[in-house]
């Protein structure tokens, strides 16, 4: 396993040590995760898409955590840090006409945890380029101001199109 992999997995694997230890330290008084926390969740991916379909990409970029721990898996590798992701997205979406119409589907949720969640989904960009789509996990953590993205992972599937997506 290359360096750059694991430190990729590291985030998703403490979280869910934490989660785990936090379960069990204090199972006598644990709430399950709340109903609100998942659609929380989703709301983040929702204002997300709504944000890039106005050709927003800063407002897109506040789902993500605003640190140097955050970090981007895509097809050009890793990317770290706030600052970076969001100069890889101005790169490669440097106007409306490039970042087109986005779409989520198929979003499935996990909570690890009252503040740590998993989700996975499709996405998918209508555009005068041609269409373009794949699949993304998301691993967000709960903070004051919201929950936020500190992993993704996205890659291009070329028969990700909306019809083809099961």
């Amino acid at each position: 396993m290359n360096l750059s992999f694991r430190r990729f997995v590291r985030p998703v694997a403490v979280l869910a040590l934490l989660c785990s230890a936090a379960v069990v330290l204090a199972a006598p008084r644990s709430a399950p995760t709340a109903p609100s926390d998942e659609a929380a969740v989703r709301k983040v991916l929702d204002d997300q898409a709504v944000a890039w379909n106005h050709g927003d990409v800063d407002a897109f970029l506040t789902g993500y955590w605003n640190s140097e721990q955050t970090v981007f898996a895509g097809s050009q590798g890793f990317t770290r840090g706030w600052q970076g992701v969001h100069d890889r997205y101005r790169k490669s979406y440097p106007d409306r006409k490039a970042m087109g119409t986005l779409t989520f589907s198929n979003l499935e949720v996990t909570m690890f945890c009252h503040d740590a969640a998993l989700a996975l989904g499709h996405w998918h960009l209508d555009r005068e380029a041609g269409p373009l789509g794949g699949v993304f996990s998301l691993v967000l953590r709960k903070f004051p101001e919201g929950w936020r993205i500190i992993a993704d992972h996205t890659s291009v599937v070329a028969e990700a199109s909306p019809a083809r997506v099961q």
